[in-house]
This record gives C-alpha cells, sequence and structure tokens, in this order.
C-alpha cells in the first residue's frame, strides 16, 4: 500500500512540473536562447513577377497579330480546310471567298435574278475599298467625283443651277439645258428651298457672292476641284447633266451604282472600267494600287468578288533613248 501511494505522488508532481513549464516559467529561458523567425511578406516580389509575366504575354500576343502568313505555297491555306471545295456542296466558312473574273460575277448575278424571278431591271451596286495612304504618313482626303459613263443608265436628266451674270453666258447655258440660270438673286431662294437641284455650277468671277450657300449646299457647292467651276459653260453642262456622282465614304468605301441588271455585258464592264479609272486618278501610280478589294452585287443577290487588274490603270514606261 504504500509502494502505491508513493509512485502516485511522484506522478503528481511530475504533472505539476509540466503544468509550470507551459504557463511560461521555462519558456522564457528558451526564448532566450532561440531566435524568433517573423515571417516577411514577399506580396511586392509576386506582383512584380506577374506584371513581367504579362508583359511578355502581350509582346507574344502582338507578335502573332503582326506576323503576316504567305498562303502562297501552302498546301490550303491558314486556318480553313483547303483553297477549293472538292463538290458543290460545302460549308462557306470553311473556305475562302472565291474571286471572279468580272465577266463571269456579272453571268452570274444575270443567273441569280432569272432564278429567284426578281425584277430584271434592277440596279447594280459596286463597292470598292481603297488604299489611302500616301508618302510621309498622309493620307488622300475622301472625295466627291463626277464622271460621265459611256452607257447612261438613268431615265431622268439631272436638274442643273448656273450661276453667271453675264448676259451671254447666261443665254449659252439656257440653250444646253441649264435648269436655272442668275446671278446672285438666286441665292436667297435656294435658301428658301424655293429652287432645288443635282448640281450646281458657276463661273470664277462670282464665287465671292455665293459664300451664304456653303451650308446650305455644302458638299455640292461649287468647287473647282470638282469642275464645277469654269467659263466653259457648255461642256460643265454636258458633264453634269448626264454625269454619274460618287464619294468616300467612311474614310475608305466607295458604294455606288454603276448600271442595271438588264443592259449588256459589254456596257456593264464599260462603265466599270470609266469609275475604276476615275478612282485610280485620285492617287498617284507609283504608289501601287489603289483598290483594295472589289465587290459587286445587284439590289437582290448576293456580294461576289471580282478581279480589277485588267481595269486598272498603267504606268506609262518611258522610251529608252
Amino acid at each position: 500500500m504504500a509502494a502505491c501511494t508513493r509512485s502516485f505522488r511522484r506522478v503528481l508532481t511530475g504533472c505539476h512540473k509540466s503544468l509550470l513549464i507551459s504557463n511560461g516559467q521555462c519558456s522564457t529561458n528558451v526564448s532566450q536562447i532561440v531566435p524568433k523567425q517573423v515571417p516577411v511578406r514577399q506580396f511586392a516580389a509576386v506582383k512584380a513577377v506577374k506584371k513581367e509575366q504579362k508583359e511578355q504575354k502581350d509582346e507574344k500576343q502582338k507578335v502573332i497579330k503582326e506576323r503576316k502568313i504567305d498562303d502562297t505555297n501552302r498546301h490550303k491555306p491558314f486556318g480553313l480546310t483547303a483553297w477549293e471545295p472538292i463538290d458543290d456542296v460545302y460549308i462557306t466558312r470553311f473556305y475562302p471567298k472565291p474571286v471572279y473574273d468580272a465577266e463571269t460575277a456579272i453571268g452570274m448575278l444575270k443567273k441569280f435574278q432569272q432564278l429567284d424571278f426578281t425584277y430584271p431591271k434592277q440596279p447594280i451596286y459596286i463597292d470598292l475599298k481603297l488604299d489611302m495612304k500616301l508618302e510621309k504618313k498622309k493620307k488622300v482626303d475622301p472625295f466627291v467625283s463626277t464622271v460621265h459613263l459611256p452607257h447612261s443608265f438613268k431615265t431622268d436628266v439631272n436638274k442643273v443651277v448656273v450661276f453667271t451674270e453675264n448676259a451671254e453666258d447666261a443665254k449659252v447655258a439656257k440653250e444646253n439645258g441649264a435648269a436655272f440660270v442668275g446671278g446672285a438673286e438666286l441665292v436667297q431662294k435656294i435658301l428658301d428651298d424655293e429652287i432645288q437641284a443635282d448640281f450646281y455650277v458657276a463661273v470664277p468671277d462670282i464665287l465671292p457672292r455665293l459664300l451664304t450657300l456653303k451650308n446650305k449646299l455644302r458638299k455640292k457647292f461649287p468647287k473647282s476641284k470638282r469642275g464645277s467651276v469654269g467659263t466653259n459653260i457648255p461642256k460643265m453642262l454636258e458633264l453634269f447633266k448626264t454625269g454619274h456622282e460618287y464619294l468616300v465614304e467612311r474614310d475608305c468605301y466607295i458604294l455606288t451604282k454603276m448600271a442595271t441588271l438588264d443592259m449588256p455585258t459589254e456596257q456593264i464592264i464599260d462603265n466599270l472600267d470609266t469609275i475604276i479609272k476615275d478612282v485610280c486618278s485620285h492617287r498617284p501610280l507609283n504608289l501601287g494600287p489603289f483598290i483594295e478589294r472589289a465587290i459587286i452585287c445587284s439590289a437582290t443577290s448576293e456580294a461576289l468578288l471580282f478581279k480589277i487588274e485588267q481595269f486598272l490603270p498603267k504606268i506609262e514606261e518611258e522610251d529608252e533613248k
């Protein structure tokens, strides 16, 4: 019995000592010997690493975007199935859009009209995308042009106003089919919408008296660049009475009518050739092709890409002496 009592006392004594150590009596001595290891924050370093990784990723994406893939010697175009489908039933997004000759594209538009039973005299449109770049980071300003088509498709003659105060010029203008002829007295009538016309031409002497019409007429205001200011009134009337006007929209696009679907293919080609050559005259030929992409369509048909190489003007080479 005495032995059991002694062993029990020893157990109680050991437990009491362990409690004292846990309460801090011995922890002070240990802390003086072993230095404390305080964790250091490294958030800034992690942020810098992430920033560098993001910059590297952006540089890689930029290189991928700038890389131009040459498909000339490839067995198939990049990202598509093949250059041409093997049959007449295929998913269009898996193949590049075909580019047709102008004659073939016009023939397809005529066939679409017959298959769809649409209006046979519907207009034909062309959509051109232009390269407006010039030398030294300059650009071609959006322009408006009037061209005389070899085969007119309009049924009505354009109304033309001639500004002149010379009696002889006024007589010549009336004889050549001007809708309205006069001087400064026409300004107020135009502002009040009593006179409305498709085109306005003027002789150079009267231009200072027409400045109040600039905000009213805007692009139709007579300008020498457009050929609506000059002394040859019969020539200007011949151009603007039956002329076809087109303009550059959204900085680099031209969308304009050029013919009707019932016209012979040869006449449509002549009108197309005239418009493209007139468009190319607004930028020097030595800077390369002015037209980047050409589309033709009718009012109810799908759009077709067509080749324009045969219509582009060529640089005349000087004969070597």
